[in-house]
């Protein structure tokens, strides 16, 4: 069974930064990856993709902001997010995107307030 963890959430001020790391327990780098969010009372929604020949596309709300990068020696995915604001307070996981979703890791909160 496939297992993502997800870490590097926090508290933060607007503004601020956060660095997500995504640890995947399989080989990663034929897939494409991505990380979601889900906010309270809202749907899941598909924050950042990456190819597995590395090409990325962003939700617009965030498109400037957050970058997403992968490390396939290590199976890892990040998300680097920077100019935070409020409505990015949410449960941020990954997970694959070719051939449609693993099971679901644990996610890690970000909250951004002051």
């Amino acid at each position: 069974q496939v297992q993502l963890v997800e870490s590097g959430g926090g508290l933060v001020q607007p503004g601020g930064s956060l660095r997500l790391s995504c640890a995947a327990s399989v080989t990663i780098s034929l897939y494409a990856m991505g990380w979601y969010r889900q906010a309270p009372g809202k749907q899941r929604e598909l924050v950042a993709t990456m190819t597995a020949g590395g090409g990325t596309n962003y939700l617009d709300s965030v498109k400037g902001r957050f970058t997403i990068s992968r490390d396939n020696a290590n199976n890892m995915v990040y998300l680097q997010m920077n100019s935070l604001k409020p409505e990015d307070t949410a449960v941020y996981y990954c997970n694959r995107i070719t051939f449609g979703a693993w099971g679901w890791g644990q996610g890690t909160q970000v909250t951004v307030s002051s």
